[in-house]
């Protein structure tokens, strides 16, 4: 039986600050190909190269990566300032009207990091520019120094709602994550669930309310040793397991809260 095939919405780069590439990260490809059990397809987030139904009829999930454009604060109807950083505007064209699509008609998709905040505003949330300057929250970002392991090393903890989606998935309350985001929620989207925060009470996992099909985001970077890590892995297999459903037909939509 062929594999589902996984959308990658990664970004739009400048190579050597002059030739312009899309890329999703290699570690995005692996987690969906070793983990999710899928065929990865990096997308060029370019709403001029493509058309977002026929994108969907061609993919079966999406993944929503992480990476340093932010979503441009006009689409949640706040100014730019200085503290919004770098922006990609042709992904916030692809990536926001291809949500609310894919929440309507029950398509599976997972939101890390970016993809995260992408689905809050694509539901009509907003997001704080820099969650360190926050009044008792901590700093988030990634460690500016030292070796890939220490820049994903697990940080703090993350709690969810008991018996939520998240808590049923992992089978616990609490995990240890990674932590490399600036930005956060500051205003959770119509239909937006909350169901799991930091320590500082910064939302780290969501889902959409009444959504037919699975719709899980995190604002952590699971695809870092996806297929060992046990908050990793459950949540890539389980993004697998929609994929498929998907490709035969079916939709898995989510389990609220009892």
């Amino acid at each position: 039986m062929a594999r589902p095939v996984v959308g990658i919405i990664g970004n739009h780069y400048l190579i050597n600050d002059q030739y312009p590439a899309h890329a999703g990260g290699t570690m995005n490809a692996e987690a969906v190909s070793l983990v999710t059990g899928a065929l990865p397809l990096i997308i060029p987030t370019d709403p001029d190269l493509l058309d977002i139904a026929e994108l969907m009829e061609v993919c079966d999930g999406f993944l929503f990566t992480g990476g340093r454009p932010n979503v441009h604060p006009e689409e949640y109807g706040e100014p730019e300032t200085l503290a919004h950083g770098e922006f990609d505007r042709d992904r916030d064209r692809v990536a926001l009207p291809l949500i609310r699509a894919l929440v309507d008609r029950g398509q599976p998709f997972l939101g890390v990091c970016r993809g995260f905040q992408e689905v809050n505003v694509a539901m009509g949330g907003s997001l704080y520019p820099e969650i360190r300057d926050l009044p008792g929250r901590s700093n988030h970002r990634m460690p500016p120094d030292g070796t890939l392991e220490e820049k994903f090393e697990l940080r703090h903890a993350v709690t969810f709602t008991p018996d939520g989606p998240f808590a049923r998935l992992m089978g616990t309350t609490e995990v240890m994550t990674n932590t490399l985001h600036g930005q956060g929620i500051k205003v959770p989207g119509d239909r937006i669930v909350l169901d799991g925060h930091a320590p500082d009470g910064t939302p780290e996992a969501i889902y959409v309310r009444g959504a037919p099909g699975f719709t899980l985001s995190v604002q952590w970077h699971p695809e870092w040793n996806a297929a060992a890590d046990p908050v990793s892995r459950p949540l890539f297999e389980a993004f697998g397991q929609a994929c498929r459903a998907w490709s035969q037909g079916q939709t898995t939509p989510l389990r609220a809260s009892a």
